[in-house]
């Protein structure tokens, strides 16, 4: 595994929504999809990317020193930035002591990545938890994502792969032999509305569920579900029966639509495409997990 590296955004501690127990989450940047309601803007590149948090900016102009392509100005002593004329180098995040600029995204290797999953092992050993490689979409990265699970594999580790299910078959049988469970997130039954607001088709991600079954690995189904997109209940109807099907869908977690990242779009220059959509009620949620629940599913409300 020497030299191998991943492009990781993010590694969070202590999480208990990505899987069984204690987990320690890590996110791999890059994703093939383009869902309009993704919380995780900075995953969707598989490049480093500056975001910006006005509210830690001291206004002391290093950034704009070393920008060489004017993407950093200045207005009434505050410091502006035009995201067009941004080519990602970093020259800016390397110089601001705030951290109002930092890059999103950093090579780790295998090694490294052990070493942050190892300090937790209490955790995972204590709580039947263990480690999921999230993203962005992980099997983007299947080389590094491959070794990594190999080397968790040899370290006792329980390992989870939450996937968007959009990949070669290929892909998934490298991973196949390292990987204890698949959390598999469906965005749509429809494949028009699927490619409508993911930009990908549908047909792939439910055949390599169905090949997961086939292979009897264990998969938590997570259905995110975005009000006026796919609550609506033939779209349930079909959730429920795929999932009836499929012997290896241990549970199915409905994941209600917020609103939180928001913010994280305006911090990268981005624009939001559903600022109008509210997250659904509790009552609409009890109501989508009676719909699942009477295809003789386990119906979990939240991650």
């Amino acid at each position: 595994m020497a030299g191998i590296t991943g492009l990781v955004f993010d590694i969070r501690k202590y999480s208990v929504h990505d899987g069984p127990g204690i987990r320690t989450t890590v996110f791999l940047k890059g994703c093939p999809l383009t869902c309009w309601w993704c919380h995780n803007p900075e995953s969707q590149s598989s490049y480093p990317e500056p975001v910006l948090r006005p509210n830690l900016c001291i206004s002391c102009g290093d950034c704009m020193a070393v920008c060489a392509h004017g993407a950093i100005g200045q207005v009434d002593n505050h410091l502006t930035w035009d995201f067009k004329r941004c080519v990602r180098c970093g020259e800016c995040a390397a110089v601001c002591l705030s951290g109002a600029r930092e890059m999103a995204g950093h090579a780790m290797s295998v090694a490294a990545v052990l070493a942050e999953l190892e300090r937790d092992r209490l955790f995972y050993e204590e709580s039947r938890g263990g480690v999921t490689f999230s993203g962005g979409e992980p099997l983007l990265q299947s080389q590094f994502l491959s070794e990594v699970l190999r080397a968790c594999r040899d370290l006792e580790l329980h390992t989870a792969v939450d996937t968007s299910g959009f990949a070669a078959w290929e892909v998934f049988e490298r991973i196949l032999p390292f990987t204890d469970l698949f959390l598999y997130d469906l965005k749509h039954t429809d494949p028009v509305l699927h490619q409508q607001y993911t930009g990908v088709p549908y047909e792939p991600i439910r055949r390599n569920l169905e090949r997961l079954a086939e292979r009897g690995k264990p998969v938590w189904l997570r259905v995110p579900v975005i009000p006026g997109i796919n609550d609506d209940e033939p779209n349930l109807n079909r959730v429920g029966e795929l999932a009836a099907r499929l012997p290896n869908v241990q549970q199915v977690n409905l994941l209600p639509y917020h609103a939180s990242a928001a913010g994280k779009y305006e911090r990268m220059g981005r624009t939001y495409r559903l600022p109008e959509t509210k997250s659904p009620s509790g009552e609409r949620m009890t109501v989508l997990a009676g719909i699942l629940s009477s295809f003789g599913l386990n119906v979990v409300i939240g991650g």
